[in-house]
């Protein structure tokens, strides 16, 4: 029991004083999350500015400090709260037997850095493809997600607007994808996870981008645009679930671009009911209310 403990501890602290040496630069510059989010956030925001698809869309939308304080406290305040239960979780695992070699499938340890960057990319990509169609497929984990789906204007910053249950979920699904590759993380991996935040934020913001051929492999804002659509086809959960990459919706025929006006209705039917305030978004989902659709 004093082993799990131990390592509970470590694993808070050791994320806190991370964190706290990335907010004063004692880390390297190329591995700072902290001022890497604010980074691509204000580059993405200045674009927002200048290049704006919906016009009439102000610069500080509609709850803009919302988004904004969510992306801080999901990235890093409940990260370095929720740290030590993962670290208790794997030496759980390890201690009852089941190592990263359990799972493997694809051993990319051996192959170049490009190579394990790619592959790592396309394989936490589709589990992330994945498990966005299930928050939208099942009523029990809808509720957490239409938090996120609560945006009614879209900027770069609803991006990391979403329930810390989602973190409860994709962070054990991204980590047996992990394990499928022998449990080995690049040591480049930064640079997967700071392309993966770019194009989220791309996505999500006030600019038009199609990537012309190119959108069949790649996530853009119009088509995620339609994600987040108040209205869509009767008999779907959604649409456009992808979330860097578009080829999974291609492939799996879940995409769908009817126009790229930008004018569209966002939200879902009952998003009326999904607290304004943040204290009250963080208990949104346990407590019993009126069934919502999912858009």
């Amino acid at each position: 029991m004093q082993k799990y403990l131990d390592a509970f501890i470590d694993s808070f602290i050791g994320n806190l004083q991370w964190t706290w040496k990335s907010i004063v630069f004692e880390v390297p510059w190329y591995t700072n999350y902290f001022w890497g989010l604010i980074v691509i956030s204000l580059l993405v925001w200045a674009l927002e500015i200048m290049f704006p698809w919906r016009k009439n869309q102000s610069i500080f939308r509609k709850d803009f400090w919302l988004d904004g304080f969510y992306m801080f406290f999901n990235f890093f305040l409940f990260a370095i709260a929720i740290s030590g239960f993962y670290k208790l979780l794997s030496l759980f695992f390890k201690d009852i037997g089941v190592s990263a070699n359990t799972f493997t499938l694809i051993d990319i340890s051996k192959t170049s850095t490009w190579i394990q960057l790619i592959v790592f990319f396309i394989l936490l990509d589709f589990v992330q493809w994945f498990t966005h169609i299930l928050l939208h497929r099942y009523s029990f984990l809808w509720k957490f997600h239409a938090i996120h789906h609560s945006v009614k204007e879209m900027g770069f910053a609803a991006h990391l607007r979403y329930h810390w249950m989602e973190n409860i979920l994709y962070k054990p699904l991204k980590t047996i994808g992990v394990m499928v590759l022998g449990g080995f993380e690049p040591e480049q991996a930064y640079i997967v996870h700071f392309i993966a935040i770019t194009i989220g934020h791309l996505n999500h913001s006030n600019i038009k981008i199609t990537w012309g051929p190119l959108k069949y492999i790649f996530n853009s804002p119009v088509m995620h645009l339609y994600h987040h659509s108040y209205t869509l086809p009767k008999g779907v959960h959604g649409v456009n679930f992808g979330i860097s990459l578009s080829i999974w919706d291609y492939l799996f025929k879940t995409h769908y671009i009817p126009e790229d006006s930008g004018t569209i209705e966002l939200g879902f039917p009952g998003d009326d009911k999904v607290p304004k305030k943040f204290i009250d978004q963080l208990f949104y989902g346990f407590r019993s209310s009126k069934k919502t659709k999912s858009s």
